[in-house]
This record gives C-alpha cells, sequence and structure tokens, in this order.
C-alpha cells in the first residue's frame, strides 16, 4: 500500500492491520504510525520504485499479494517541479510511478487479488462544472512528462489542471488494467476509487495559503451541512475495497463517493477512450523503461 502516512490511506490501514492473519506492507518516505511492515518509497524517484518493489518480492518469498493499494497523491500549484528523472512532478507521482509499481508486482498478485487505484472526480468536467476550467484536455503521457497538460503547450498551464490529468490517467491505468487478459485469467478485481472532496488530508499541503485556509477554517464548518465526505468514511471504503468486502457491479470498475454514499457512476468521456487508454499504458511502459 502506498499514501497510508495520513488522510484515508492512513484511516484504512489502521483498520486493515487490525484484520486477523493479514500482513500489511507499507511504501512509505518517512516513518508511518501504523503497525505494519513497512519499506521505503520514494514515488518521485523510479529507481526508488524498483527497489521497493525487489524489497517487496524478497520479503514475499514464495507468497502472493491478495490486495495492491496505490492511494498516494500530490499536488501542486503549478506545473513546474521536475523529479530527479525528468518528468513533471505530478504527473510522476500520482501516475507513472504507481504504473511501474503495478508492473512490477503483477505478476506476484494472487488469483481474485484487488487492485485499488484512488482517482478523483476531478478527471470529469461533468462531475464538477465549477472546475471545469481545469479538466484534463489529454492523456498524453510523453506531453504530460514534460508539464504539457494543454493541447496548446502556449497555453497557460495550472498544477490543479496536472493534478486533474494524472487522476484521469489512474482511471484509464485501471481500465487497461482490467480489460486485460491478465486481468481475465487471474480473476482480479480492480478498483479506481474516487473518495471526493474530504477535508483533513494532507492533498493540499503544496498549496496557497489561500488554499489552506479554505480547506482548514472553512470545510470543516460546511461538512456537516453539506454531507462533505470524511476521512474516515473514504478510509472505511478503501479498506473495504482492499479486503474485497464490497461486490464490483459487473462492468464497474470507477467508484466515487458522493455525499458520503458509495456509488458506480460512469468515469469521463476522456476516460472511456479506449485508444486514449491504450496509448497512455504504452508510452507510460516506454517512460519507465530503464
Amino acid at each position: 500500500m502506498t499514501g497510508a502516512t495520513a488522510g484515508i490511506g492512513l484511516a484504512a490501514a489502521e483498520q486493515i492491520r487490525r484484520v486477523p492473519n493479514v500482513r500489511l506492507l507499507l511504501g512509505t518516505r518517512g516513518t508511518s504510525t501504523v503497525s505494519a511492515d513497512s519499506l521505503p518509497l520514494d514515488l518521485a524517484r523510479l529507481a526508488s520504485v524498483r527497489s521497493f518493489a525487489a524489497a517487496v518480492e524478497e520479503m514475499l518469498g514464495g507468497g502472493s499479494i491478495d490486495a495492491l493499494v496505490l492511494n498516494a497523491g500530490i499536488q501542486f500549484d503549478d506545473v513546474d517541479q521536475r523529479t530527479e528523472d525528468g518528468f513533471e512532478t505530478t504527473f510522476a507521482v500520482n501516475h507513472l510511478a504507481h504504473y511501474l509499481l503495478l508492473r512490477l508486482l503483477m505478476p506476484r498478485l494472487a488469483t481474485g487479488a484487488a487492485v485499488v487505484i484512488t482517482t478523483s472526480d476531478t478527471h470529469d468536467p461533468k462531475a464538477l462544472p465549477f472546475s471545469s476550467g481545469f479538466a484534463p484536455e489529454h492523456a498524453d503521457a510523453l506531453k504530460l512528462a514534460q508539464g504539457q497538460v494543454r493541447l496548446n503547450p502556449e497555453s497557460k498551464a495550472s498544477g490543479r489542471r496536472a493534478y486533474a490529468t494524472s487522476k484521469l490517467c489512474n482511471v484509464l491505468t485501471a481500465r487497461a488494467l482490467a480489460s486485460s487478459p491478465f486481468a481475465r485469467e487471474r480473476g482480479l478485481g480492480v478498483i479506481a476509487f474516487n473518495p471526493g472532496l474530504t477535508p483533513g488530508t494532507q492533498l493540499m499541503r503544496n498549496s496557497s495559503a489561500g488554499v489552506k485556509f479554505v480547506v482548514a477554517v472553512l470545510m470543516p464548518i460546511l461538512s456537516p451541512l453539506m454531507r462533505i465526505n470524511t476521512i474516515a468514511g473514504g478510509g472505511d471504503l478503501l479498506a473495504n475495497f482492499a479486503l474485497d468486502r464490497i461486490v464490483l457491479p459487473a462492468g464497474r470498475i470507477y467508484a466515487s463517493q458522493v455525499k458520503r454514499q458509495l456509488t458506480w457512476p460512469d468515469p469521463s468521456e476522456l476516460a472511456l477512450d479506449d485508444a486514449a487508454m491504450t496509448k497512455l499504458w504504452r508510452d507510460s511502459e516506454t517512460l519507465v523503461r530503464p
């Protein structure tokens, strides 16, 4: 599991670790407060992803993985940051590192294993009309790796659009995996989970002071009145997906928490584009190649 040091990931990890006969293994950059096995993992470094996957293989011995939870995420106000591999950081952390980790650990997934990838409804302009100005325009990995989140590279880009686009990539990755012969042969349960707007997580830790004020002060006040999602509720769903406690409706992989209720809507039109899905998978493979 990634992203288990804060927010819904921490809440989910706390639940999972209390289940009898379950061994929880976390990939973390720092110290985890969860009583579980942990290994160092820096998603901004593909070399670290490879080292983590190798360490997981060694710890597993002859065992297999019953659930792979790719939950970590990051957001910035702009697209100026770059990883040591030279990629735009939001895309690299939210999509590319998780794509590589998935590919490296796929052979170890057990029959019937759950693969949960945390996404966001920001990928869909119809779900959040007020955010349509930051909606994804494309899912071209080769462009996104360089921060080109606009089809016109001369147009002004933003961190919010980069985040939403990385979450589109998460849905497309989940769809690509779910439709693969490998997933069908193994009987994998693949879920792209949108926890919705959830105050109190560390997702906005790199945002401006104004955004932090809204999230820290106003959101908790409005939360009960507007039934805004909670960390506990999102963590509960994430844990239940990982533990295979929720039956997936036939033909559905996109799970969305709306006003604290689980729904199974269609993802965005672009997320349902098979050509974009295939190209993203192929180009991501090119980008992570040593």
